[in-house]
């Protein structure tokens, strides 16, 4: 089988990848790829009869670009989304006099390489987003069936 490169990762040339396959690739855990799939709309891998995720080469491109984005870059997922439809709420922001929101803050050093149970500072900080952000939609949705 042969192999592309994309941005120094080896991804197949092939036309479907299972999640494993595409965790795997990119270095990006099955549970994350699954959150990343409800945040971020235009991330809709086919689903066979089965059920089970059939990720496309665009999909595991757009992974590679969402993790460059969260966990090279430092964006919030909001920051994200914005820098993948090209930045338009900026622009909005911008062409109506209002000052634009920083993306994300300034990279903070990373205090040692793992901290705990060998989970990387970076790993737990992204969990912990993942975390925090799903038990806003919990109780959003909560006080919606109140």
């Amino acid at each position: 089988m042969s192999v592309a490169e994309t941005d120094g990762i080896e991804i197949p040339n092939k036309v479907f990848f299972r999640i494993g396959e595409v965790a795997k690739i990119t270095g990006v855990k099955a549970y994350v790829l699954r959150f990343w799939e409800t945040e971020f709309p235009s991330l809709k891998p086919q689903k066979g009869k089965t059920g089970q995720r059939r990720y496309r080469r665009t999909d595991v491109e757009q992974i590679l670009r969402i993790k460059e984005l969260l966990w090279e870059r430092k964006f919030t997922i909001a920051g994200a989304k914005s820098e993948l439809r090209g930045g338009k709420d900026r622009e909005r922001t911008q062409l109506a006099g209002q000052q634009p929101l920083p993306i994300a803050p300034p990279p903070v050093p990373e205090p040692g390489p793992s901290t705990l149970d060998g989970y990387s500072t970076e790993s737990l900080r992204v969990m912990r987003s993942e975390l925090l952000s799903l038990r806003d939609k919990v109780r959003a949705l909560s006080r919606e069936s109140s």
